[in-house]
């Protein structure tokens, strides 16, 4: 069976595809998706063209591509998504909202690059990963936790992060599995009293200093955890990593 030929709009889908082990097959992605590598042979692909970014990629640049499947994510790209139709692209927009359904696209992304099986392990190792955490915490007292996906103005983090908090072994009162992300006031978060300030902002990696959260004019006495944002904000498998992290920050020693 041939290859297919794929284009990547969205940096999770391009995760996904090369834990898929099907880097190979991608031949577009944008300027926001790190250098795609199969999984495992930590071998980085070079013949992937940059087409972009993932709001408004050049669709001249991805059709001179001939791609066999255009690969987008989120309700932010919903809009393009359509406009790839319109160009006559075959395409495939996944928009999971909660973990669970982040985990059910894992093996969706297998079936849009032509490696369902793969999709089906991949997704099955996630679970597998979540359940050896979910044991490792299951006695624990659960902290208090405030996620916070943007710091100008402060916004508590959504979608699947208030289910990743709790797979990791904390409470989250800021949102509900799969609600979007929102402002919340500075008063607010001193009223739920976090144990446990995680900082994650879009865009910026693991390059926020955490002096300018813990020195805010607020009453929060918690430590102020910095991580890289593709741990919590992408729904790829770098979200298993992410859980996996904060489990080890809210109950040291407890993951084996």
């Amino acid at each position: 069976m041939r290859t297919p030929r794929v284009v990547s709009l969205a940096p999770s889908a391009t995760a996904t595809v090369a834990a898929l082990g099907s880097a190979s097959a991608l031949v577009g992605v944008t300027h926001h998706c790190d250098p795609p590598a199969d999984a495992g042979s930590g071998h980085v692909e070079g013949t992937a063209a940059r087409v972009g970014g993932w709001l408004n990629p050049d669709l001249d640049r991805v059709a001179a591509l001939d791609p066999d499947v255009v690969l987008t994510s989120d309700g932010l790209q919903a809009d393009l998504a359509d406009d790839c139709r319109k160009r006559g692209f075959d395409v495939s927009h996944r928009e999971p909202s909660t973990l669970d359904g982040a985990i059910e696209t894992f093996a969706a992304r297998g079936t849009d690059v032509g490696r369902p099986d793969s999709g089906e392990t991949l997704a099955a190792e996630a679970r597998e990963r979540l359940d050896r955490v979910a044991d490792a915490v299951a006695d624990r007292p659960r902290p208090t936790v405030y996620c916070e996906e943007w710091s100008d103005p402060p916004m508590a983090a959504g979608n699947w992060v208030p289910d990743a908090v709790r797979a990791a072994g904390g409470r989250y009162p800021f949102a509900d599995p799969g609600e979007r992300s929102r402002e919340v006031g500075l008063a607010a978060v001193e009223d739920a009293d976090p144990d446990h300030v995680v900082v994650h902002v879009c865009g910026h990696g693991d390059r926020i200093d955490p002096a300018t959260v813990a020195e805010r004019d607020w009453d929060v006495d918690a430590p102020v955890h910095v991580i890289d944002d593709s741990l919590l904000n992408q729904p790829s498998p770098a979200l298993i990593d992410g859980i996996e992290r904060l489990s080890e920050l809210f109950h040291p020693g407890a993951l084996p």
